[in-house]
């Protein structure tokens, strides 16, 4: 069983519970045979929620697109070209590796498809410079140590899924290892010790053979 702080900025709910919004994120890898990198972005300063946090591209599913898992693969697409200008070309080649639910305790609160996806060839990043306002392409080891070392502001979910890819040596071994994994729905939730509030997951997440 994990715990980690709760996020700074996060606004609490002291009502009935928020419905969570579908959204879509997309883990972008490249690297191919080599090396394995992700992106990250970092968040406006000034956004209402997760101010400055580094993220992997991705947001709130639009009425528009649906319902269900191709509602958010449409919403990946469209949300990795919004803030940082990458196409990726197909939804249904988007690898689906977990799905996340913020907790109740949140006022704000959304329901993740986390994806999997490889950085296009001959594609280049530049963020919209309006919901994010840098990137870089790390690691997941180096982005878990400026973490760790206050460098690099992230949040549960990023941390997770950065320790799951630490472990590949490549982007091409993280598509074809995670494709056919279970997909685990997690659910964090807000535990009060008397001393502090943090956010705990019951069970971590799990590769298993489908």
């Amino acid at each position: 069983m994990a715990a980690e702080p709760l996020p700074s900025g996060e606004m609490m709910n002291t009502g009935e519970p928020t419905r969570p919004r579908p959204a879509a994120t997309v883990l972008l890898l490249r690297g191919g045979d080599a090396l394995l990198e992700v992106l990250l972005v970092q968040r406006n300063p000034a956004a209402r929620f997760m101010a400055g946090t580094w993220v992997f591209p991705g947001g709130a599913v639009d009425p528009h697109e649906g319902e269900g898992d191709p509602a958010h693969r449409l919403a990946a697409i469209r949300e990795v070209e919004e803030e940082t200008g990458v196409r990726l070309p197909d939804p249904s080649a988007l690898v689906l590796v977990s799905r996340w639910i913020t907790p109740a305790a949140f006022a704000i609160r959304f329901d993740t498809y986390f994806f999997l996806a490889g950085m296009p060839p001959g594609q280049e990043v530049r963020v919209d410079a309006a919901d994010c306002v840098d990137h870089g392409w790390f690691t997941p080891q180096t982005a878990l140590e400026r973490f760790r070392e206050g460098r690099l502001k992230l949040v549960l979910p990023t941390i997770r899924h950065l320790e799951r890819l630490a472990p590949m040596r490549t982007a091409a071994e993280a598509l074809d290892s995670l494709r056919d994994s279970d997909v685990e729905v997690v659910e964090p939730r807000i535990v009060d010790s008397g001393e502090d509030v943090r956010v705990e997951i019951p069970h971590e997440l799990r590769e298993t053979d489908a």
